[in-house]
Formats: structure tokens, sequence, C-alpha cells
């Protein structure tokens, strides 16, 4: 935070806490010059206002209130670049930082350590790891196979889902548009357990270019967005998609294959079912011809680690194959 933010946030601060003693003086000293209990001379339909002060136990309570607020501003962090007499942080964001010259976050992190400056976070995080690793490192031990038949492995791994996964394919893991349903059998990579850890591991990246990176001109889109139509078994235009057919063999079967079934090793949609990625109507499949399409899903090994990613790998599993 610059020096500015810094003092402007700690003046606001100070004068908010001055502001509320002064107040709370005025309001119990009697400066009106009319008797306590007396009128204040101002009434509204039928009300009269008296001069009463606020009850002594509602007072002393608004006292502590601002005491507590300069000794907690006194020992935490709360005042602009103020670290407090405690030097506590709630993070390690900062740790990567010296003198405002970037450092290597791990080397600093791991100094934090040595020197027992760790934030309530890291000691939080040791402390789960822990309780909680010998109960992963357990569960990584076990083979997937069977893994998936262990009911308190398979809530854990549902846990972590949702924490970690949910965000892209929705708390019922179905998915949507761009992010695939992972409680059908349709898998762009393959949905045995080797392959799902393989692919939570170390991420996918999905490409494809535009137009296939083919010599496909704007005018055989419409026809080859119909060919692909038929594929799936959709009502189609006989004619027009015999015009696409020619142009999917231009090279289209190179990543989707001869009978258009798909190609796992590159993670190529089988074009003859019905389950679309990012929608299988005549204007969309058309957009992905055109544009192109580009799916990333993160590495987790670094992430969350093996252990953890070992357990969704189950769960994942069990959601296709109950």
């Amino acid at each position: 935070m610059s020096n500015f933010w810094s003092i402007w946030i700690s003046v606001l601060t100070i004068v908010v806490i001055a502001g509320c003693f002064i107040l709370l003086k005025l309001v119990n000293n009697n400066y009106t010059g009319v008797e306590e209990g007396k009128s204040m001379g101002h009434s509204f339909d039928g009300i009269e206002e008296l001069n009463n002060p606020l009850p002594k136990w509602w007072a002393y309570m608004f006292y502590l209130t601002i005491v507590f607020g300069v000794i907690y501003l006194a020992l935490y962090p709360g005042l602009g670049n103020y670290k407090g007499l405690f030097g506590w942080t709630s993070s390690n964001q900062s740790i990567g930082t010296d003198k405002g010259i970037k450092v290597d976050s791990a080397a600093a992190l791991e100094a934090a350590k040595n020197e027992n400056r760790l934030s309530q976070y890291d000691r939080e995080v040791a402390h789960a790891d822990e309780k909680y690793g010998p109960i992963f490192a357990a569960y990584l031990a076990t083979p997937l196979e069977e893994l998936v038949k262990d009911p308190e492995a398979l809530k854990v791994g549902g846990r972590l889902f949702l924490q970690n996964c949910s965000q892209c394919h929705g708390s019922d893991a179905r998915g949507s548009k761009g992010f695939p349903n992972l409680t059908d059998d349709d898998w762009l990579y393959g949905g045995d357990l080797a392959t799902i850890k393989t692919t939570l591991m170390n991420g996918r990246n999905g490409m494809m270019p535009p137009k296939g990176g083919l010599p496909i001109e704007d005018s055989e889109i419409k026809g080859l967005a119909e060919y692909v139509i038929k594929l799936s078994g959709g009502e189609h235009d006989e004619a027009l998609a015999a015009q696409g057919q020619g142009s999917f063999m231009k090279g289209c079967f190179a990543c989707h294959g001869m009978d258009a079934k798909g190609n796992k090793f590159m993670g190529s949609p089988n074009l003859t079912d019905n389950v679309w990625l990012y929608g299988g109507s005549r204007g969309v499949i058309a957009e992905s011809i055109i544009n192109g399409r580009a799916g990333v899903m993160p590495a987790w090994k670094d992430i969350l680690g093996e252990e953890k990613v070992h357990v969704i790998t189950a769960y994942v599993y069990s959601l296709s194959n109950k």
C-alpha cells in the first residue's frame, strides 16, 4: 500500500474513533441549558421530546467499544501499513516481496518458516496437514480400484470436488457450455481411472484452430455444419450435407477420424453422438468451425497434491460408474 493511502486510512480511522468519543461525551453532558427530564420544546404528533441522557449501562457499553477498538488497532494491523505490536498477518500474500522488490516466493516462504514468521493461514494449513495428512497418505496407498468402493473416501472426494471443481463442472458435475458433463460416459480423453487421474494431475489443453487449420472457404461452412448434424443423427438437408462431406475430407478426419468418432489421444470429440460441449445447433456448430475452440483445464498436482487428486479421481469415476 502506498504511503498516501496508508495515511488516508489511518487519519480517517482515528477521526472516526475520536468523533465517536466526542459525540458520546456531548450526549451524556447536559449542554442544552434545559434541566434533565424537562421538555426540549419539541413535539410532533403529540409526542414531546425530553432532555433525557443515555442510560448509564448503554453509555458504558459505547465507551468499552471505543477502548476495544483502540487496543485492537494497536495490537493488530488496521491503520494503513502499520503492522501492529504483535506483527500478526492473516496470509502470506506479501511474503514474496522484500522492500518492494519481488523475490522468489517459495524461498521467502521457506525462510519465514525457518524464522517462525508463519502467518495464521500457514499455521492452520500446517495443523491440517498434521491432522489429515496420514488419512490422505493412506488413501494414496490404496489402489483406485479399491478406493472407488470406499464410501467414506468418496464422501471426502465429493467435498474436495465441491471446493475445487464445481466452479466449472457444477455442483452436480453435469457441466455447462464449454465444461464437460462428468456424469455420463462420454469422455474426450477417456474415462478409465488412470486417464482421469492423468487429466486431473496434468490438466488438459484442448485446441481446435479456426476452420481446423484447413483451406476451407467461408462458402463451405454451411454445408460442413449440415454434415456434422447428419453425423449425429439430426434432421438435415441431404444435398447440403453431401457437399459438407467433401469439406470434411479435406482434413477434419485427421483429428476426428474417418468415422468421425473422435480420438481420445488428442481429445477430439465424437461427432456421431448427440453430446455437445458447446452446443449442437447449426449456428453454434458453424461458430465452432469458423472460430475454433480452445478449452483449458488446469493441472492440479501442484495445487492439491497427488493425495487429494487420488481421492477426487475415485469420486469422478464413481459419478459415471454407479
